[in-house]
């Protein structure tokens, strides 16, 4: 050994000795480069089974969830839009699409502890999800149940209206036919006039045209149930159905039990009754099914919470995975540039053909492969997901390469997922403001059925006027006639009776003044009720014509001067009447776009009313007052209010007149209903109102307590509504 290392310390400077030397280290450089390359490709394909076997299987289980659970999300509403035929079908697919879902959450909760808490809450939202769809499932076996009970129900309502129309107007024609001509049957013979124009006949003719109106009434409140598609307003129609059923029973008691159609009818009404008010009733039905949809309607919007929830832990754990990924990459790019530099530090120093083999292997092969790689990671980094990563091979990289690609379209996925939500958020403010438009379009639809009614009602009562007029003039023109031809025969009479000497007894005198009085008071009561019939017809007439031009106007000063018109006109009608007007005026209640003409009228119907309420009132306190009782002070309260905030305009008339019965509050409003006399009231100012006020796009309601006070309370938009003119 000793001689050995002499002998090459004596030739070092020799070429062999030199080259075998620089071989050797050549050599000895490419073993520790070798070993250096091994250990980091080791390291390299160490962390990239990590990620191959922990971080990508976890994306794709999340992935497969959120993909699942949207597809279930979606398929939930065609439960709610299918048909009863259709159901199995429907249902059979949505198992599928729910059995799937169980399988990609199997899956995922696969990859960790049962107890962590991302997967327990995405556990709980999908067991909660799975139970809201067979919620739906099952709620819609029910509704279509109820659906066929409903229907049969609005069959049977219609076969019975058919009944008691028939029934009912074949009775009301026998007793106007009775009541006017004395005949029951064409072939028998007619009884006196005091026998069939009596009062207790036009009671019984009023009885049955009230049983018919109310049948009719009942009917249709019962048919309009089936229309209504929230719960909260069955329960007026119900309210009104059986108010309308009190009144039948009470008009069928009323006409006794004697007459031979009662008892075809009797039955036919007990089943209206059943329908409407007994054991599994219509509105009973009707508000189970609207319940039902409501609750299915909350089913599904919790579904896209619960969609959305999902959705977000999945991203939770998709950024976990990807963070994972994102470290195991750096990791290995690390290693990689470690290996990379001792490569090259060694190649720099090894022997010229270890520097063409490095470069020849390492650069041209190798590092062009890595630098690719890494290239198309850097790219991905910078938001370029589109170009597809294409590196063949079946090394590490080429699996590198591979799950990068699986990365790169799970990343696609996510992005859609994400412009989805930005879609369906964008949808739902576009269906926001196509609900506002219909609402428009609804009200003006409503302006053009008004302008329509009051067109058509115009053209009809203008044909009719003179018509009608002409023959009410004649009669009222002859009865005054004929009280003063009275007049004159009786002073005629008494005359040729003092000429002649003729004295009569105390019971002829008696018997021609109880005579005279009588023609006296049926010539007075002719000439009243003409005059009440010219009235009718001339409210008629301004209920179908057009005041005038829609224009800004205050309010305020609008109602203060009917209010003032009203109140002199009751005045000069009775000079005891005495009112006093406090006034809560809006002093920022500007102007506002409408027919004054039309408006004004309204506000003097209404006040009219207030004037005869109280008036009414006082004359029968002045009558009962005993000693010690408060004075009672006729008082007319007016108010208006400008809620910008809610885009009305309310004005509100009271007075402390006698109030409104409740069992005739609903009908004031109808055309020729009236409380006063027959002298005094047409029955049309409040229906003409009630029209004026809808054709401005308004509401008009009333609140009273009998005996206390009355309360008509007007809305108004703040925005103009005009309805479109009406065709000629």
């Amino acid at each position: 050994m000793i001689e050995f290392l002499q002998r090459l310390l004596q030739n070092r400077f020799r070429i062999g000795v030199q080259l075998n030397a620089g071989i050797g280290g050549a050599v000895a450089i490419t073993m520790i480069a070798s070993l250096v390359g091994w250990f980091a490709f080791n390291r390299v394909g160490d962390v990239q089974s990590t990620v191959n076997e922990e971080s990508i299987p976890e994306m794709a289980a999340a992935f497969g969830v959120a993909q699942q659970s949207g597809a279930l999300v979606a398929a939930a509403p065609r439960l709610t839009a299918t048909t009863a035929e259709n159901l199995d079908w429907v249902t059979a697919e949505i198992a599928e699409e729910r059995q799937a879902f169980e399988v990609q959450l199997d899956l995922l909760m696969q990859q960790t502890a049962e107890d962590e808490e991302d997967y327990v809450q995405i556990r709980d939202q999908a067991n909660a999800l799975i139970s809201n769809v067979e919620a739906i499932e099952h709620d819609m076996k029910v509704l279509f149940e109820l659906q066929e009970s409903t229907g049969r129900i609005q069959e049977e309502l219609v076969a019975l209206q058919l009944e008691l129309e028939s029934i009912l107007v074949s009775v009301i024609d026998d007793q106007f036919f009775y009541t006017l001509t004395g005949y029951q049957a064409l072939d028998q013979s007619a009884v006196p006039l005091a026998q069939h124009f009596s009062e207790d006949e036009m009671v019984r003719y009023r009885h049955l045209t009230e049983l018919q109106s109310n049948t009719i009434l009942a009917t249709q409140l019962l048919a309009n149930a089936f229309t209504v598609s929230q719960e909260p307003l069955l329960e007026p129609l119900r309210e009104r159905f059986e108010a309308a059923a009190r009144r039948i029973e009470r008009s069928l008691a009323a006409l006794g039990k004697d007459d031979p159609w009662r008892e075809e009818v009797n039955p036919i009404f007990d089943r209206l009754f059943a329908l409407g008010t007994g054991e599994q009733n219509g509105f009973d039905l009707l508000a189970q099914a609207l319940r039902i949809a409501e609750r299915q309607q909350a089913l599904l919007a919790h579904n896209q919470e619960l969609g959305i929830a999902l959705v977000g832990d999945v991203e939770v754990l998709v950024s976990g995975a990807r963070a994972n990924a994102q470290q195991a990459t750096r990791t290995s790019s690390l290693a990689i540039r470690t290996g990379r530099t001792l490569l090259l530090v060694l190649n720099l120093v090894s022997i010229i053909g270890a520097l063409l083999i490095a470069w020849l292997f390492v650069g041209r092969v190798l590092l062009r492969r890595l630098r690719q790689l890494s290239g198309r990671m850097r790219r991905m980094a910078d938001g370029d997901l589109e170009a597809t990563v294409d590196i063949a091979g079946r090394d590490e990289i080429a699996d590198m390469a591979a799950a990068l690609e699986i990365f790169r379209r799970h990343a696609l996925e996510v992005q859609r997922l994400n412009l989805v939500e930005k879609l369906a958020e964008e949808l739902r403010g576009k269906n926001e403001q196509l609900e506002a438009v219909l609402e428009d379009l609804q009200r003006a639809q409503d302006q053009i059925v008004m302008r329509e009614k009051l067109a058509a009602l115009g053209q009809l009562t203008a044909g009719v006027a003179h018509e009608i007029r002409n023959p009410l003039n004649f009669v009222k023109n002859f009865s005054e006639a004929s009280e003063e031809l009275l007049e004159e025969l009786q002073e005629e009479l008494q005359q040729a009776l003092t000429d002649s000497g003729v004295e009569l007894d105390a019971e002829q005198t008696d018997f021609i003044q109880e005579i005279n009085d009588d023609l006296t008071g049926n010539l007075k009561r002719i000439r009243e009720h003409s005059e009440r019939a010219n009235r009718i017809v001339h409210d008629m007439l301004m209920m179908g014509r057009g005041t005038g031009d829609w224009q800004p106007t205050d309010l305020n000063i609008l109602l203060n001067e009917h209010a003032r018109l009203a109140y002199h006109s009751a005045r000069a009608t009775d000079t005891d009447f005495q009112l006093t007007t406090e006034m809560d005026l809006d002093p920022n209640a500007g102007t506002l776009e409408v027919i004054p003409q039309d408006l004004g009228r309204v506000f003097l119907n209404m006040v009219t009313n207030s004037c005869h309420a109280t008036d009414e009132k006082r004359r029968m306190i002045a009558e009962n007052r005993a000693d010690g009782d408060e004075p009672y002070w006729p008082t007319l309260w007016l108010a208006t209010r400008r809620m910008e905030e809610e885009d009305r305009f309310v004005i509100r008339i009271r007075d402390n007149g006698k109030g409104i019965p409740p069992e005739i509050a609903d009908e004031i409003f109808n055309p020729f209903f009236t409380t006063k006399p027959t002298d005094q009231g047409t029955g049309l100012g409040l229906a003409l109102s009630s029209d004026i006020i809808r054709e401005h796009g308004g509401t008009i309601r009333v609140e009273s307590e009998p005996g206390e006070f009355t309360e008509m309370v007007i809305e108004l938009p703040l925005t103009p509504v005009r309805a479109a003119a009406p065709a000629a």
